[in-house]
């Protein structure tokens, strides 16, 4: 398949899926109640985000998918895809802040696995992942912040 093609669809199938997600499942009036730490960066902020960082991920799993990637780190790729489109189901439709935790933590820890795994394969893919771990990190502490304030 050409390559650009092959971008394409990756950057639609994440792009396009995370934001689909987001618009389905977007915060509601349970999210507005619920109480905040003082870190919680105002709602505007996590479209541009998530976008951004939807970008990063799909180019790194298009580079991996078409390079010597292994199958353990196709596989990574894969499983924080689906962990990724799985938290916000379970945050803000199922209202489980706590499951919401262990779903973005076991996401985390996927995305360090990335990272890891493809230095030595693909340095770029493995940069390309360093936002999404520092902002994924983040979002980890304000789940968790979350989970013990309400």
């Amino acid at each position: 398949m050409n390559r650009f093609v092959s971008l394409a669809l990756f950057l639609l199938l994440v792009v396009g899926g995370g934001a689909a997600i987001g618009m389905a499942t977007g915060p509601d009036d349970w999210y507005a109640r619920l109480a905040k730490p003082v870190f919680n960066p105002p709602s505007w902020l996590f479209a541009p985000v998530w976008t951004c960082l939807y970008v990063l991920i799909a180019i790194a799993g298009w580079r991996v998918s078409r390079g010597d990637g292994s199958r353990l780190l196709v596989g990574f790729w894969w499983a924080q895809l689906a962990l990724n489109f799985a938290w916000s189901p379970v945050f803000f439709t199922a209202h489980a802040i706590g499951p919401a935790f262990v779903v973005i933590l076991l996401l985390l820890t996927l995305i360090v696995a990335f990272i890891v795994a493809a230095w030595s394969r693909d340095r770029v893919a493995s940069w390309l992942f360093a936002p999404y771990a520092a902002w994924v990190a983040f979002a980890s502490l304000l789940n968790g912040a979350l989970l013990l304030m309400n």
